[in-house]
């Protein structure tokens, strides 16, 4: 039985455990705020029976007393004076009696033995009236003072002791039942306190308990694991970790040691991996080494002969360009051309290639000063077409290459230059703003223009290199520029988009990465003080 009742301990998680103290702290709490509720109920039942009942009726017994009194007293003043305003106080009496015996039975309705002390007394007191009172107050003729005899006035006097006697009883009878109401309320607020010190009690134990629990349960298990954990990532991957503690910590444990046990294994499979890589580098250095090698013999060697081409093809022309016909000429036309603009592709394509792989550099950088460097390279089309480029704010300074960022905006301006409308100046406005959300960190640019714009459908397309939405009739050019202009801003981190919401023309936007913020210098601290 020890047995299975420990597996059923060990088989608990720490959420168990916790659920079964709080069930036991629970159980004492609900059963300490009963305890107290009755307690509470009780001493509230005791004091209003104080309160409002033994009290006012004691009050209420001193004027039913004190009304028997006056009654007593006015009788013997009117049998010496014989004057009838000495029974004023006597009917007073009377009606005071009743108003006070009313008021007690009232306050101690249900205390028969209390109520029959109240009857006693007027029983008593009715009997002094009919027996003594009242016939030496018709034995008086008014106006005539009488002389009391000694035998009537100790009959009055005897007659009135029992209910002095009486007086006494009913007194002590309420006294006794207030001193008991006392005491039990005494007896109530003692509970009362036990129980709030119970309650007190358990909640110290609890945290007591649960201090002991998360400690063993969960902090040295946790510890245990943390340690090893540690030792496992300082290399020693042969340690084994033992899961202790609650179900769900050793769950915890043996998910680390799944983990270890994984992280051998790759570790013990690495070393072809590492090769593999190794090997792939290799291959990629090669494979640079020939890329560099086909950019030099792109740019000497391919283009030796498309020069010789089009020089040979300029000399025929003119030595023999008499002799030809018209289609002669138109063919020679066609060699010349088709040989210039094949050089002019090769060094497109060259200039395409290097963008990031050649002497690029990572500086801040003023875009007003790129801007201007970049109008300036292009400045004849920008005269001869009446172009106004337009900044409504100084643009921010960013992170990258100067010499990259000059040819994005070249390639920009000239794009809205070349692709103009008849019979209007190109008007070019370039604005900026801090990027937000998906775009924190970085400057967010905009360039517009009033151009021919660009249909929706071919917005991706015009990035794609050497493509063309035009002939080369009407625009001439190889269709690299903004090939290049998403490459420069893609190498630099940023994102360049058309927007297609605009219809004044084609509005491009693009990001590119805010410098760091320079962290502020602290104050040098002065020691001492002057003086």
């Amino acid at each position: 039985m020890k047995e299975v009742a420990g597996t059923r301990l060990s088989g608990m998680t720490v959420r168990g455990w916790l659920n079964v103290v709080l069930l036991a702290v629970s159980v004492v709490v609900i059963g300490g705020a009963l305890l107290g509720a009755v307690l509470l109920n009780r001493t509230d039942a005791t004091s209003q029976q104080l309160v409002d009942h033994i009290q006012p009726a004691r009050v209420a017994a001193y004027q039913l007393q004190a009304a028997l009194r006056d009654q007593e007293t006015a009788v013997r003043g009117y049998l010496i004076a014989a004057d009838a305003q000495f029974l004023a106080p006597y009917y007073d009496g009377q009606r005071t009696e009743q108003t006070a015996a009313q008021a007690i039975r009232r306050q101690l309705a249900g205390r028969p033995e209390l109520l029959a002390d109240l009857d006693a007394i007027e029983q008593a007191g009715a009997a002094w009236r009919a027996g003594y009172a009242d016939p030496m107050i018709a034995a008086v003729t008014p106006g005539v003072p009488s002389v009391v005899t000694k035998t009537n006035a100790e009959a009055g006097k005897a007659s009135f002791d029992s209910l002095r006697a009486l007086f006494e009883t009913q007194n002590q009878h309420l006294a006794d039942a207030r001193a008991d109401a006392v005491k039990q309320l005494d007896t109530a607020k003692t509970w009362r306190d036990r129980a709030l010190a119970v309650v007190i009690a358990a909640f110290l134990l609890t945290g007591f308990a649960i201090a002991i629990l998360i400690r063993n349960a969960v902090t040295r298990p946790m510890e245990a694991l943390a340690s090893a954990c540690r030792r496992i990532t300082k290399n020693n991957f042969g340690e084994r970790i033992i899961p202790q503690g609650p179900k769900d910590i050793r769950s915890i444990a043996a998910d680390v040691e799944d983990m270890r046990r994984r992280i051998v294994e790759e570790l013990e499979t690495s070393s072809e991996a590492r090769a593999q890589l190794d090997e792939q580098t290799d291959e990629l250095r090669r494979s640079n080494a020939e890329l560099e090698q086909f950019a030099y013999v792109a740019s000497h060697d391919l283009q030796e002969p498309l020069r010789k081409v089009a020089s040979f093809c300029q000399l025929l022309e003119k030595r023999y360009g008499d002799q030809l016909d018209e289609r002669g000429q138109q063919y020679i036309d066609f060699a010349v051309d088709g040989a210039k603009r094949m050089q002019v592709l090769i060094n497109d394509l060259l200039t395409f290639s290097r963008v990031g792989r050649l002497n690029s550099t990572q500086v801040r950088v003023n875009l007003d000063t790129v801007l201007d460097a970049a109008i300036s390279n292009v400045a004849t089309a920008i005269e001869e077409t009446g172009a106004e480029i337009t900044r409504p704010g100084p643009l921010p300074e960013v992170l990258g290459d100067p010499t990259l960022l000059t040819m994005l905006w070249q390639n920009l301006v000239s794009n809205a230059v070349k692709f103009r409308r008849e019979d209007e100046a190109p008007r070019i406005t370039i604005t900026s703003e801090a990027g937000s959300e998906d775009y924190d960190g970085q400057w967010l640019l905009t360039f517009s223009d009033n151009g021919i714009g660009i249909a929706n459908e071919f917005v991706d397309k015009v990035f794609v290199i050497f493509q063309r939405l035009h002939g080369r009739d009407a625009y001439a050019g190889t269709g690299i520029g903004l090939a290049l202009v998403k490459k420069i801003v893609e190498h630099h981190g940023g994102t360049i988009w058309i927007d297609t919401d605009y219809d004044g023309g084609t509005r491009f936007r693009f990001t590119l990465p805010a410098p760091a913020k320079p962290e502020p210098e602290l104050e040098p601290q002065l020691e001492g003080t002057a003086s």
